[in-house]
């Protein structure tokens, strides 16, 4: 009879993938801390990537030293943003941003995964006019509706969705009123339980069965890869394709 994976084993990758978070969160940091300054107040980017970061339990001390290496007080390395799109199978758009230190290594990843899985890696702008970008604040099933729907709009939301699933919701707003929605919503006492700044498709294109199953292993791949940041999509994927 098989064995389960030891608590030790379980640990172990469980470690693993904090570190991977913590790696691309240290990254955007350092990318925002460089492009805006140092100062969060001023800076909404580095901002929302503090918050991230806080989110998920990173200290004070790593990313205040992740800023510090950015603004040149310590040494570090420097990041370059750079932007893949293509296409999964399907015809599913796939935008994958990255923050690498070695382009020649990222692009031979990103291409290899696209590959990997009877995708294709496409030229700049082959689908990013498929996109736009915005501010999504997410919260839970049983989160009040209503009163989310009040703060938001009254803050400047552009949208509240509600997911009849399970209840779910979504505030969306333009990037330039993300933060004071989101400043609005934890004055309220209606804090998110996810917010960020990202790109949403105008449109989503279903798949199923087997290829349903090849796009979402492509995507978790991507989002897997050591230089990549995130992952965009216009897949709806069904229940079957993590069968």
């Amino acid at each position: 009879m098989g064995r389960g994976p030891s608590i030790e084993g379980r640990k172990n990758a469980e470690d693993s993938r904090r570190g991977k978070i913590f790696t691309k969160i240290i990254r955007e940091i350092s990318v925002a801390a460089r492009a805006g300054g140092g100062d969060p107040g001023g800076n909404p980017r580095l901002r929302t990537a503090i918050d991230k970061g806080l989110s998920a339990n990173m200290s004070k001390d790593v990313i205040e030293r992740a800023i510090r290496k950015a603004t040149g007080e310590l040494e570090g390395v420097e990041y370059e943003e750079i932007r893949y799109e293509g296409y999964a199978p399907g015809g599913v758009a796939v935008i994958v941003d990255c923050l690498t230190d070695n382009k020649v290594r990222t692009v031979a990843d990103v291409r290899h995964a696209f590959g990997k899985f009877g995708g294709n890696l496409g030229t700049d702008g082959s689908v990013a006019f498929m996109f736009r970008k915005a501010g999504v604040l997410s919260f839970a099933s049983g989160a009040d509706e209503d009163r989310i729907t009040d703060v938001a709009i009254e803050a400047g939301a552009d949208d509240v969705i509600v997911y009849p699933s399970d209840g779910a919701v979504d505030v969306v707003t333009s990037p330039e009123s993300f933060a004071t929605v989101k400043s609005a919503m934890d004055a309220a006492g209606l804090p998110p339980g996810h917010a960020e700044i990202t790109l949403r498709a105008d449109n989503d294109i279903a798949v199923s069965g087997e290829m349903a199953q090849q796009v979402a292993k492509l995507l978790e791949w991507l989002e897997d890869l050591d230089d990549v940041q995130n992952v965009y999509s216009n897949a709806d994927l069904g229940e079957d394709a993590y069968a």
